[in-house]
């Protein structure tokens, strides 16, 4: 833990630096890879969308939990498939620890009670233990648009508050870039895992990406701190949103790990424990989500903001007077002109520096030595400065008085 902390302190000093603006483009090459993958799953599979959005029947049959294996799981596909209905030709069925789930398309309660009665001569269990939840189509298309109105509203708010707080908008370009990178990603893994989208995966998306915002409008205030006085930094744009990148990191991967934990633990309960409903779907969107978000404030959003910012035309003159300063500090004879036969003399307003016309004169200034006057000791006592130059007295050729004994004077 104590080497933890000082590297902490090295990070925030800049003894210690990771170069994430510097390899920016290995960051969006990382990105664009995950982003291919989790929006080829999203084309190629498509999401699983929860009987709350695309609208049906889902029939959920109470079992002990010994019986609720694939042998039943097949049992009631089969009874459901062999009514002759055909909004129950082809049925979802899962499995639950003490229940069997079937999800089926629309249909009429004539239908619907036919397929209950189907189910349960097929697993042989009473018709109260099958539950019935019979969704219209028309309340599932509200339901999705409303969920897609919700993110829109959230991004839109989002863009108007970082351009608000930060008076720039490029950062909030930056931002919403990183939420569109988690959102991405977020809704990609549940194409590829087959998970269903529910309402509680919703929650959970509008959840995490105020998570991300949170943690990249964190860095963004270190960077506009660290920036304030950049034009007598001896850094550049870039180089000082680095720091703020590492200043903030171990923060980040603290408060990241933190969040992830409990989340990783709802997700195990949801998926290895209940077998299905809104946990396991919840905590699926906040852990990728939070994971997602982690990465974007460090790795996409910062070097992007340092990318836009280096365009501007004053960000780049600071960046070549505080590169200037750098070649400075590092030789500090470097500035200093080397002696050459055309070195120019002086500055003459009839011609060019350097450039003497016949009968010209250089004026010389006189070499004044430095004053070797010893400085006075004791408390208060200043030695005072000279009003004249020290010349030869008139009375040197002439004899002086000494000091005699007291034994001789007056004699």
């Amino acid at each position: 833990m104590g080497k933890f902390s000082r590297l902490g302190n090295d990070l925030y000093e800049g003894r210690v630096s990771v170069n994430f603006v510097g390899r920016k483009w290995l960051w969006y090459a990382i990105s664009g890879v995950i982003v291919i993958a989790a929006a080829s799953g999203l084309l190629t599979r498509g999401l699983n969308l929860g009987i709350e959005f695309k609208g049906g029947v889902e029939y959920t049959v109470s079992l002990p939990h010994s019986q609720a294996t694939q042998a039943n799981v097949n049992k009631i596909r089969d009874a459901a498939a062999g009514t002759g209905i055909k909004q129950a030709a082809s049925p979802t069925v899962v499995t639950a620890p003490k229940a069997i789930m079937a999800t089926l398309e629309v249909m009429s309660p004539k239908d619907a009670n036919i397929v209950a009665a189907a189910i349960s001569k097929s697993v042989g269990v009473p018709i109260s233990n099958i539950s019935t939840s019979e969704v219209g189509a028309s309340w599932g298309k509200d339901v999705a648009d409303r969920a897609i109105d919700a993110l829109i509203i959230f991004l839109v708010l989002v863009m108007l508050f970082i351009w608000a707080y930060f008076r720039e908008w490029k950062m909030a370009i930056a931002a919403l870039v990183a939420l569109a990178h988690d959102l991405v990603i977020t809704v990609g893994v549940y194409a590829l895992s087959g998970f269903e989208v529910t309402p509680a995966t919703v929650t959970g998306i509008l959840t995490i990406l105020g998570f991300s915002l949170y943690d990249t409008v964190v860095v963004f205030d270190k960077i506009r701190e660290n920036t304030k006085n950049q034009s007598s930094s001896r850094r550049t744009y870039g180089e000082l949103a680095n720091l703020a990148v590492n200043q903030t990191l171990v923060r980040s991967v603290n408060t990241s790990i933190v969040a992830l934990l409990p989340v990783a633990s709802l997700l195990y309960v949801g998926v290895f424990q209940l077998g299905s409903g809104p946990l396991k779907d919840l905590a699926l969107a906040l852990f990728v989500g939070m994971a997602a978000g982690t990465y974007s404030s460090i790795f996409i959003a910062t070097p992007l903001l340092a990318q836009l910012k280096s365009r501007e035309q004053a960000i780049t003159e600071q960046d070549r007077r505080a590169k200037a300063r750098q070649r400075r500090d590092a030789d500090r004879y470097a500035s200093v002109p080397s002696f050459s036969e055309d070195l120019p003399i002086s500055e003459s307003p009839e011609g060019p520096a350097g450039e003497l016309s016949e009968g010209d004169t250089v004026a010389r200034t006189p070499f004044v030595a430095p004053s070797t006057r010893p400085s006075a000791t004791g408390s208060g006592r200043v030695v005072p400065e000279a009003k004249a130059p020290i010349e030869q007295s008139g009375s040197a050729h002439r004899p002086q008085p000494t000091r005699q004994p007291r034994s001789k004077r007056g004699k």
